[in-house]
């Protein structure tokens, strides 16, 4: 769990629209910079910045200084705010383990259709995890991931059609064509 949060860290360093002129990864040099961005609202350079406080990158590693950046960054809508929220809650990392409230941020950013997020959430669903265990659901999630590229939900797609009768993976394949991600 702990290197999936790093690798989600890292690539929110590397992608962050404010970091036009910088290379990842951020030097101390570039915080100012950043934190200024991130200080004005600007949920993406928030997100960075809790990635860079997690890793330890440019500033000393504190997971509590990034649950508090993701955590702004999830309070403007920011999908990766809330996917990262949801690894960390059901994790227990820099904050309590609470599986319910991993479920909740993992909901918000696959409704935005994060790839991460529904992949997630169908994990979620399928293992039963702060919500009552929901094969057919989880299918759905996982379609909605795999459609995006997302070979682990690939991966759990193939795992649960050996389970899910033909009627219960029509179904999930329903679900998923009727979903409609939040505007």
């Amino acid at each position: 769990m702990r290197r999936l949060i790093l690798i989600l860290a890292a690539s929110l360093i590397g992608g962050c629209k404010r970091q036009s002129t910088m290379s990842a990864p951020i030097s101390p040099k570039q915080i100012p910079e950043l934190r200024a961005w991130a200080e004005k609202g600007d949920a993406r350079s928030q997100t960075v910045l809790g990635a860079a406080y997690l890793l330890g990158t440019g500033v000393p590693k504190d997971e509590f200084e990034a649950v508090k950046w993701f955590r702004k960054a999830a309070e403007q809508g920011d999908a990766d705010g809330h996917c990262t929220l949801g690894i960390f809650y059901a994790g227990g990392i820099g904050l309590p383990k609470d599986e319910a409230e991993a479920v909740k941020h993992f909901r918000q950013g696959a409704e935005q259709s994060h790839p991460e997020s529904l992949a997630r959430l169908g994990a979620m669903y399928a293992n039963g995890l702060g919500l009552p265990k929901d094969e057919v659901e989880a299918y759905k999630w996982f379609l909605l991931a795999s459609k995006q590229g997302h070979k682990v939900a690939k991966a759990r797609c193939v795992d649960l059609e050996h389970n899910l009768t033909p009627e219960q993976r029509a179904e999930g394949e329903r679900r998923a064509r009727e979903f409609k991600p939040a505007k």
